[in-house]
């Protein structure tokens, strides 16, 4: 199947839908075949076909989150009237891209959390494109991340929520992810796209430096692209289990991708990032305005983590 791969350049996500047909097809034969796992297997192969030849997104379809042996350690949702500061902070306020984050951005309501992309005349940073960036003021190892949200509508803007160590990005402390990595649980990037399925996608990636030779490239892997029902007005969860061996992705509690690029686990806390970003030139008219809406982020760990 490797083999296969590099002559054909198949990405992970490409390779890996290839393999997603042989795990439903074994889990449908497991239990007694039945015309539902018949139809399974079909859109396996038609959504592999695509992903192969159109890079097009996937339907999530693996095992169901397992949250056995793990205890609730963190949950907000955003009922009081203003960001608890003790748990969050503003993070990289100001010039980012093309505008600026700041706490205005941010704000409480309706038991969400919301933050706004718009143009403010009058920013705290100056004249510019405004929005909003939150991380936990707790790092964290280990254990089991997941936010419930309504993705921002807007292209060129996009909702996030992500885990990044303190140098991520760095050859020599990064070491191929072990010293530190960035973890994309969930990016919605397909806001200007025209066709409903890659509007409503999310990709799914890691990042890190040190695993190669070439200190000045970032080493990434997008593990997935994914089809989740109406991200814009239907509240999903995209959570990440991040355990000692490798990393597990979710979308509303079954598992999409997992993975241990690229030289293996992060072993050191990372931050916890809730963020609406913005692309670096922005070409909307100045009474626009998006805006990410979050209804909790939780956070669970096993004893001892």
């Amino acid at each position: 199947m490797h083999q296969l791969a590099e002559l054909f350049h198949l990405a992970f996500r490409q390779e890996d839908s290839i393999y997603r047909v042989s795990r439903i097809a074994a889990a449908a034969f497991a239990g007694g075949f039945t015309l539902k796992k018949f139809f399974a297997i079909f859109v396996a192969f038609v959504e592999m076909f695509g992903c192969v030849l159109f890079d097009h997104p996937l339907t999530p379809a693996g095992d169901p989150l397992d949250l056995t042996g793990y205890e609730l350690v963190f949950c907000d949702d955003f009922g009081g009237e203003t960001l608890d500061t003790e748990a969050w902070r503003y993070r990289a306020s100001g010039k980012r891209r093309g505008g600026f984050n700041g706490a205005e951005a941010v704000r409480l309501e309706g038991g969400n959390l919301i933050i706004k992309a718009f143009y403010n005349e009058n920013g705290e940073y100056g004249a510019g494109w405004y929005t909003g960036m939150i991380s936990l003021n707790r790092l964290y190892k280990n254990g089991y991340f997941e936010i419930r949200c309504k993705c921002n509508p807007g292209g060129g803007f996009w909702s996030a929520f992500w885990i990044q160590a303190q140098h991520p990005y760095d050859h020599e402390l990064s070491k191929g992810g072990v010293g530190g990595a960035e973890l994309d649980i969930f990016e919605a990037m397909g806001g200007n796209e025209k066709t409903n399925k890659l509007r409503n996608a999310v990709t799914q990636t890691i990042h890190c430096n040190g695993g190669d030779d070439d200190p000045e490239n970032l080493d990434s892997r997008i593990v997935g692209s994914f089809y989740v029902d109406d991200i814009y007005d239907t509240y999903n969860t995209y959570g990440l289990k991040w355990t000692e061996d490798e990393y597990i992705f979710y979308i509303n509690g079954v598992e999409t991708a997992r993975s241990s690029f690229s030289l293996g686990v992060s072993e050191v806390p990372e931050e916890v990032i809730v963020s609406l970003e913005m692309p670096n030139e922005i070409d909307y008219d100045t009474d626009y305005t998006t805006e990410f809406v979050v209804d909790y982020v939780k956070i669970w760990q096993t004893a001892g983590e």
